[in-house]
């Protein structure tokens, strides 16, 4: 299996800031490096929520830390709010998070590494070298998926030209990513 890291994800994931969600400590290239020879890489691949889209779930060899916290009543508070675009030509959505300074991270014993196809990639004008490009690291209590969130699922449904997939909004997906993320924030910050 030939998995190669795509700047999408070189560029949220590592060493920014200003991204919220799984910060992954350390360089790109010893990170891919370090995934080629991971335990349990040659595993079967998970479907994810299209046929181009799968997840890999590793044990986590970086020191990379747990990206989203449940919101309770203790730190409702310290919700922050705000309009953010993944890249330069998408539009801005109204997100919400937690900096980091503000809750405590603890460690996340598995990374669920999203994949899409070549060919996906190819539609949405990211050429790869590779089968399989890494568009998203997640940090994870358990090797299981999380939801996606609602917008993310909704900028899929936009398509392309709006920095999505093109896939249908699934109702039912999207109730449960409703539910999980009305009670979870991500972290945003080092």
């Amino acid at each position: 299996m030939n998995i190669v890291l795509t700047d999408f994800a070189a560029g949220r994931h590592f060493n920014n800031p200003d991204f919220g969600g799984t910060q992954i400590p350390g360089n790109p290239l010893f990170f891919m490096r370090a995934l080629e020879m991971a335990p349990g890489k040659d595993d079967t691949l998970v479907d994810g929520y299209a046929p181009f889209c799968k997840h890999l779930f590793v044990e986590n060899f970086t020191e990379a830390l747990c990206g989203v916290r449940k919101i309770t009543p203790e730190n409702e508070h310290l919700l922050r709010t705000g309009y953010h675009a993944r890249r330069d030509d998408e539009l801005p959505v109204l997100t919400r998070w937690f900096d980091s300074g503000d809750v405590k991270r603890v460690f996340a014993p598995y990374l669920d590494i999203i994949l899409y196809s070549a060919s996906q990639l190819k539609e949405e004008g990211l050429d790869i070298d590779g089968e399989w490009g890494v568009v998203s690291i997640n940090s994870a209590l358990e090797p299981v998926e999380s939801p996606m969130p609602p917008i993310t699922q909704m900028r899929n449904a936009l398509g392309s030209e709006q920095g999505g997939s093109g896939v249908p909004l699934d109702s039912e997906a999207y109730a449960k990513s409703v539910e999980y993320w009305n009670t979870h924030a991500i972290i945003r910050g080092s």
